[in-house]
Parts: C-alpha cells; sequence; structure tokens
C-alpha cells in the first residue's frame, strides 16, 4: 500500500518519470527476452513474430501510462504555481489576474479554460506552448478517461513528443533546465 499522507512532496520530476519509463521498457525487453528465465514458460508455442508484435503492444502501453504521468505531473505543477503565486500576493500581472480568478473559483479552477487562458494572455510568446498543450491535454482525458471514444485531435502523441513538450512547458514557464536522462 502506498502513504499518500503528505502527498505534495510527492510530485514527480520529468528525470523521475523518464528513468521509470526507461526501467520498464528495459524490464520488459528482457522478460520477452530469451535470456528471461520464464521465456520458455511464458511464449510456449509464440512464434518470433508473435513474440516482437506482443512487445511492441506492452511497450505500446508503457508509453501511454508514462504520457499520463507526464501530463499529470504538468498539471500538478501549474496548479501549484497558481496557488502560490495566489498565496504570495506577488504583485506581476500574472499573478494578480490568477487571484482575481481564486477569489471565484479558488483551488476549483479549471486548468484549461482558467491557469492556460491567464498564461496566454499575460505571456503572449508562449501562445503556441500553450495550444500543444491544450492538445496534449485533450490525449490525456482520453487516457485518463478509459479511451472509449476515438479523439479529434488532430495531432497524433507518443511518449517522445510529449517528453520533448513537457521539457519546453517547464523551460518556459517554470525555468528549468531539464534533459533527458
Amino acid at each position: 500500500m502506498v502513504d499518500i499522507s503528505g502527498n505534495r512532496g510527492q510530485m514527480l520530476s520529468l528525470e523521475e518519470i523518464a528513468k521509470y519509463h526507461e526501467d520498464v521498457v528495459s524490464s520488459l525487453s528482457y522478460l520477452f527476452s530469451d535470456q528471461s528465465t520464464y521465456f520458455t514458460e511464458r511464449f510456449i508455442g509464440y512464434s518470433p513474430a508473435m513474440i516482437a508484435e506482443e512487445l511492441r503492444k506492452r511497450v505500446d502501453e508503457t508509453s501511454l501510462r508514462s504520457i499520463l504521468i507526464i501530463l499529470a505531473s504538468l498539471e500538478a505543477r501549474f496548479r501549484v504555481d497558481y496557488e502560490s503565486r495566489c498565496q504570495k500576493k506577488l504583485k506581476d500581472d500574472l499573478s494578480r489576474a490568477f487571484r482575481a480568478i481564486y477569489k471565484e473559483k479558488q483551488e476549483r479552477v479549471s486548468l484549461e479554460q482558467g491557469i492556460f487562458e491567464v498564461w496566454k494572455d499575460h505571456q503572449v510568446e508562449s501562445k503556441q506552448l500553450i495550444g500543444e498543450l491544450k492538445t496534449a491535454f485533450g490525449f490525456r482525458h482520453w487516457l485518463a478517461h478509459g479511451r472509449y471514444w476515438q479523439p479529434k485531435l488532430g495531432k497524433s502523441f507518443d511518449y517522445e513528443s510529449v517528453y520533448d513538450l513537457a521539457t519546453s512547458v517547464n523551460e518556459e514557464f517554470f525555468g528549468d533546465e531539464s534533459v533527458r536522462p
């Protein structure tokens, strides 16, 4: 069982997410190789093509799960920034705009129609990045809600593109100079 008390301190960095993702992909690759102690038992009757296809499906699913975690961590980052700017009563225009929303919505502010829109209005050079984020969060909604409909996003997402987007967002909005490990 995971202890979630004091959960604010449990936000994962992009580096931690990337390392975990790489470990899982490596573990799957080992499991599906003839070096695995379970290979014969696990893949009896499988052709090499069937093994490769099943591995590809597992890696694809792992990538979707990692995308979900990356986007969830970005949401947390934006929400913590929003709350921090409101609590510290910073005097910049962005913080003042957040406080105006906070008076009405408090923590229940919409990420996409609230926080992202304020950023877009106050950091004009980031409009394109905000647009990419909104599309990525449409993909995240599809993932988080069970994938029961066909998403119409106008763009496809994979682990690398979402990781790169998150890195750009962290650099642009939060000053991180994170790089892929």
